[in-house]
């Protein structure tokens, strides 16, 4: 293997958070055909996303700790042949505890084993060019809304909502499992000898790592950042949609908001590989909480497109970004374990959002307040950001794969 199977990595990742995160995040397409059928309430239909970001934050970093020490491959294998089984029970569901334990459960615990064993595999690749690998990586989940949401909507308008469920189920299986056979550790990892937290060749302690103020302001960022898009982003279709949008139009939105977010990430993981990851951070946080204030004033579809893209590109552009200061700040020997517990609090932010969301839309039959709030947590998150620490300069290390 060359330093060119890098690619195949970053490709595989791309193609694992794409299926994993559309296949979680159809929830938001299902919803309201599930709702119609079942006669379940939006908010318990909802409260299934909550428990799969709840499950996924655990879920995270107890498959992060797991690459760490048996490798990335392994893992991502197990989170395939899972996120199937979890989608084919959860169709066959009879009852709304039934649905919710299948899918807010297994689904959750499938998908988070693909973020933090990929993104670990990618930075163990790369030395050079690394924020734009790892948004490379999470550019499949900007791809999702463009390709597995029309694709559930179409399957639910054919076959309605279980046989459509029940499709993706298989799907995941056909397209995950023969990939993960390619996952692969490069032929010669980086060191770890920058970091303040290991001398040169041995593991960090993982006390002092989670005691640390970088590990603290990261996971709050993340926390914060994660609790205000969630809900904007899970009840985004029904908001149109009561705006006068058409039921496929409002997914169209979605995808929108996922396209911008694949610009996003590229613009934002290129930036910080020139500018560095504070600033770009910081000012796509300040991006995003103005663009959730500002769908209190949207209400026709060509607005929509228009904040989408803004939207989009801030909270798609920003995510990758946690992933590059997890690995800059901790080294390449703990990080799946360290982006695992970030990516812990940052699943419970992820959980708070589609529940309030819930509950407000049932509670006011509007979603205002979802959107003042979610602009004042977005806030808070760029001021969190403000605190991280100067990131320790680190030693020169030779190329990856030179001698390959």
């Amino acid at each position: 293997m060359g330093v060119s199977y890098r690619w195949v990595i970053v490709a595989v990742g791309a193609l694992m958070s794409c299926v994993a995160i559309g296949a979680m995040f159809s929830l938001a397409i299902f919803q309201e055909p599930i709702a119609t059928a079942t006669g379940w309430s939006h908010v318990g239909i909802a409260s299934a996303m909550t428990l799969n970001f709840i499950v996924m934050g655990f879920g995270g970093f107890l498959w992060g700790a797991a690459s760490d020490r048996f490798g990335p491959r392994i893992v991502v294998m197990i989170g395939s042949v899972l996120l199937g089984l979890a989608l084919v029970l959860a169709s066959r569901a009879e009852t709304l505890l039934q649905f919710q334990l299948t899918y807010g459960i297994l689904v959750g615990l499938a998908a988070s084993a693909f973020f933090a064993p990929m993104i670990a595999a990618t930075t163990a690749w790369f030395d050079e060019n690394r924020g734009l690998a790892v948004s490379l990586v999470s550019a499949g989940m900007g791809v999702a809304p463009m390709t597995i949401s029309p694709f559930a909507r179409w399957l639910i308008s054919a076959y309605e909502w279980r046989p459509a469920m029940l499709i993706i189920g298989i799907a995941t299986w056909v397209l995950l499992v023969p990939v993960a056979l390619l996952v692969r550790r490069p032929p010669a990892e980086t060191a770890d000898a920058g970091t303040e937290f290991a001398a040169e060749g041995t593991r960090p302690q993982l006390s002092k790592v989670f005691r640390s103020p970088q590990f603290i302001v990261l996971g709050l960022t993340f926390f914060a950042c994660c609790a205000a898009h969630s809900g904007p982003i899970f009840h985004m279709v029904n908001y149109a949609t009561i705006c006068g949008v058409a039921p496929m139009a409002a997914v169209s939105i979605y995808s929108v908001e996922g396209l911008a977010g694949l610009g996003g990430r590229l613009l934002y993981g290129t930036l910080a590989d020139r500018i560095g990851v504070k600033p770009v951070l910081v000012a796509g946080l300040l991006m995003q909480a103005g663009a959730l204030a500002t769908y209190l004033l949207v209400s026709e579809l060509t607005q929509f497109y228009a904040l989408a893209i803004v939207f989009g590109s801030a909270y798609g552009g920003v995510m990758p970004l946690y992933a590059v200061l997890a690995r800059e700040y901790f080294g390449q020997r703990v990080i799946g374990t360290v982006l695992g517990a970030a990516t812990m609090l940052s699943s419970l932010g992820m959980a708070i959002g589609p529940l309030i969301g819930g509950w407000i839309f049932d509670t006011f039959v509007n979603y205002s307040w979802l959107f003042i709030g979610s602009a004042m947590v977005g806030l808070g998150a760029a001021a969190i950001a403000l605190a991280f620490p100067p990131l320790a300069r680190q030693k020169p290390q030779p190329a990856l794969g030179a001698s390959s």
